[in-house]
């Protein structure tokens, strides 16, 4: 997939001054947010979720799902959209937007949740930003 408009590579600074700091320490630091406190959790609007750094589109509302988690989950994303790696201690494998690299937390496979893919993405709230059906009906 294609980088959203101006989503080039930014510097450390630059993230700073156009995230907050919850956002920095997630998206760019690597964090994670409490366990039941993100603002999509439980949220089940149809619409697109998009990068909260970028603004590429990450996942169809279609593909989230109640997993009980803690944490909004999706059981894929667009295609393109996601990068995954193995952390360093090989024990999960992270997923950030393929465009600017954010970090948008793990993804974890064989949990027994019956989607198509059996997969769990495990994305922090913070880390993305939900576009309402009506402003994203072009995807």
């Amino acid at each position: 997939m294609a980088a959203a408009p101006n989503s080039a590579q930014k510097s450390e600074e630059e993230w700073r001054a156009i995230l907050s700091p919850e956002q920095f320490r997630i998206l760019r630091q690597k964090g994670t947010e409490p366990r039941g406190t993100g603002e999509y959790d439980k949220f089940s609007d149809d619409g697109i979720y998009n990068c909260a750094g970028c603004g590429t589109p990450l996942y169809k509302s279609t593909t989230k799902f109640n997993s009980g988690c803690g944490w909004p989950a999706f059981f894929e994303g667009l295609p393109g959209a996601i990068n995954r790696s193995p952390d360093p201690d090989g024990r999960r494998i992270e997923i950030t937007c393929a465009a600017c690299g954010g970090h948008l937390g793990h993804v974890f496979k064989g949990e027994g949740f019956q989607t198509p893919t059996d997969e769990r993405h495990c994305v922090n709230s913070v880390s993305v930003k939900f576009v309402p059906m009506e402003t994203s009906a072009t995807l």
